[in-house]
């Protein structure tokens, strides 16, 4: 391929900021020296090297080391959330999490996609909102856009690409209601 192509080649092109860019760089080499090693139990740490990096993080937060956040300053968090081991934050755009909203091993929060009918294949991005007692399970996919209602939850291995009403419990691909959920005494 000819250089001059390559320049102007939208697909080689970057997507976001050159100050964003230099952020995720510093991001990822605190997460890499500081984040990650840390031992299991430090929750607090974690939190306060994610404040550091503009994270909205509320008290009592279990935030493990093998979870990755692509953007601390998109990342909005109440009181007593989890983020597990292997659970993905690809957070381009805002992620709120609700009070004790969780997002089980190796879940994934999506943010952005790419505009495929354009031919400059330009990143598009939406929010994501975990409403407080919701929970994402364990490989569980939350698409760009979606609001996850409070006490829903998403089953094992489901994607979501719509939102999921309140306290109903939805599982498959693409995800279904397939019944209601009790309400929590600490959320009635």
């Amino acid at each position: 391929m000819k250089a001059g192509r390559r320049a102007g080649d939208p697909y080689l092109r970057p997507q976001t900021s050159l100050r964003n860019r230099l952020a995720r760089g510093l991001w990822h080499v605190a997460y890499v020296l500081l984040f990650r090693p840390s031992l299991r139990p430090m929750h607090e740490w974690r939190a306060v090297l994610l404040r550091c990096f503009g994270a909205e993080v509320g008290a009592n937060p279990r935030i493990y080391a093998k979870c990755a956040i692509w953007a601390p300053w998109n990342l909005h968090c109440d009181d007593g959330v989890s983020l597990a081991d292997g659970a993905v934050i690809y957070n381009a755009a805002p992620v709120q999490l609700g009070s004790h909203a969780i997002v089980s091993q190796d879940a994934y929060i999506c943010t952005a996609s790419h505009d495929l009918d354009d031919p400059a294949f330009p990143m598009i991005t939406a929010p994501v909102v975990l409403g407080a007692y919701s929970w994402i399970c364990a490989r569980a996919c939350v698409l760009p856009g979606v609001t996850v209602h409070e006490g829903a939850v998403l089953g094992l291995g489901a994607i979501t690409s719509r939102d999921l009403e309140a306290w109903q419990v939805y599982a498959g691909v693409p995800a279904r209601r397939i019944r209601a959920r009790q309400r929590a005494a600490l959320a009635a």
